[in-house]
């Protein structure tokens, strides 16, 4: 296996998100290219409508990943998975057997379905067993690289961020359990991705930790969903984040215009929010 990233470093580039650099596409989704410990991973999927185009500008091959990673199994995580599965990448395909169950949010009496669409569910079953990993423990894709596993919701402040539910009733609440998140070793500190961090950002962040000895976390990139969080949860997420002393903070997707003003106030330049484009470089762990 072969990575493009320069010298051993840990490249990450964002492919899809809600906001996009000059000349690339942005959609209500999130997707990120990794290249990292000799290996070119794919983080999600988003919907699928900007994937291709936007890993096009930017120079990336998709198909040419080692592993593809679905952090949970919402649409807008999972949508690209039909075109990527369909092109027989043979790559290993990482995610919790959750990611191909019903569920729903229902707001003011409208319910709205978040599943995994169809044709990637098809997909899904056509792909070879023999390529697919259900991850329900922590996972090592390499040395200095590794999967969360199912995380443990231990903050009295955290929740799934949303209405979600397993049925169209509203009878089941959804605690998205399928959530995981990704992290790398690299030079100075851990570097966690993570979706939409149902789980919890912090909840997260402390897992990881947990899976490397305690090593200080040095950047995390993804997805908070803090979009429906309260001031106070804000406020304690905030506090519980200036405890772990992060260098580098990307908000994305579905963190929300206030949380990401909330971050940016707390944390200054430390705080960059993201955008499909941005290349987020670090310098590899020692071996």
């Amino acid at each position: 296996m072969h990575s493009d990233a320069v010298g051993g470093e840990t490249r990450i580039t964002i492919l899809v998100d809600n906001e996009a650099g000059a000349g690339l596409e942005a959609e209500h989704g999130f997707a990120l290219w990794l290249e990292t410990d000799g290996r070119r991973i794919l983080f999600d999927t988003g919907q699928g409508g900007v994937l291709p185009a936007n890993a096009h500008i930017l120079g990336i091959e998709p198909t040419r990943a080692d592993h593809l990673v679905l952090s949970h199994g919402h649409y807008d995580h999972s949508g690209g998975l039909a075109s990527l599965l369909q092109q027989g990448p043979g790559c290993t395909l990482h995610c919790h057997p959750g990611v191909v169950s019903p569920r729903y949010s229902i707001r003011n009496r409208t319910v709205k379905s978040l599943q995994m669409p169809a044709e990637a569910l098809k997909a899904l079953d056509r792909f070879p067993r023999g390529q697919l990993r259900w991850v329900q423990q922590p996972v090592r894709l390499g040395a200095t690289v590794g999967l969360t596993g199912p995380i443990g919701r231990e903050t009295i402040f955290e929740d799934a961020g949303g209405p979600f539910f397993l049925d169209r009733a509203g009878h089941r609440p959804d605690p998205v359990e399928d959530d995981l998140a990704l992290w790398v070793r690299a030079r100075d500190g851990l570097i966690v991705c993570v979706g939409c961090a149902h789980a919890g950002l912090i909840n997260t962040l402390r897992q990881v930790q947990h899976l490397n000895d305690g090593m200080r976390i040095q950047a995390v990139i993804g997805g908070f969903h803090l979009l429906n969080a309260s001031s106070d949860r804000l406020e304690q997420t905030a506090d519980a984040l200036h405890r772990l002393a992060p260098d580098r903070i990307v908000p994305c997707h579905c963190t929300g215009e206030a949380a990401i003003e909330a971050l940016r106030r707390a944390f200054g330049k430390r705080c960059r929010p993201g955008m499909a484009g941005m290349i987020c470089r670090f310098e590899a762990a020692e071996q």
